[in-house]
């Protein structure tokens, strides 16, 4: 698998690269969302440190205007196609789906699991027009959750 994208993203002090295997549109839904997301860092006083562990988007979950359990649902299948140190990028408007993802995390490091799951990234962010644009009646909630979501190596 390579990382290797025209340009690396910060956002949240992470470097993030787009997986080649991503389509075109995937790639531009994603840049979009990721915008809405601070470049420096959540913190004003927190500074973009490179050195932090790159973070691989390899696939996404668009749970925009999913009611909950679905975006998790979503997420669970997703997850299948990620490997040890490849993230997963989940965008979901339901507020339950910020405790959902959490405990389904959290869940992954209390047990056997040999790939336990790293919430990385957890925000949320009010939606832009320009992200919500093309179907403004499919996404009324102003509020986007943002969760990257990366599988561990537990070795």
């Amino acid at each position: 698998m390579s990382a290797d994208s025209p340009s690396i993203m910060v956002r949240a002090s992470y470097p993030i690269y787009l997986a080649e295997t991503l389509s075109e549109s995937a790639q531009y839904s994603i840049v979009q969302l990721l915008d809405l997301l601070p470049a420096n860092g959540i913190d004003s006083n927190d500074k973009t440190d490179l050195s932090q562990p790159t973070l691989i988007i390899k696939n996404m979950v668009d749970g925009r205007g999913l009611a909950c359990p679905m975006p998790l649902l979503k997420t669970k299948v997703a997850l299948r196609s990620v490997v040890a140190g490849e993230s997963l990028y989940v965008v979901a408007t339901d507020p339950n789906s910020q405790a959902d993802i959490m405990a389904f995390c959290q869940q992954s490091l209390q047990t056997d699991n040999p790939n336990p799951l790293a919430l990385t990234i957890n925000q949320a962010t009010l939606s832009d027009n320009a992200v919500a644009k093309d179907s403004p009646s499919k996404y009324s909630v102003d509020t986007i959750y943002h969760f990257i979501i990366t599988k561990t190596d537990s070795n």
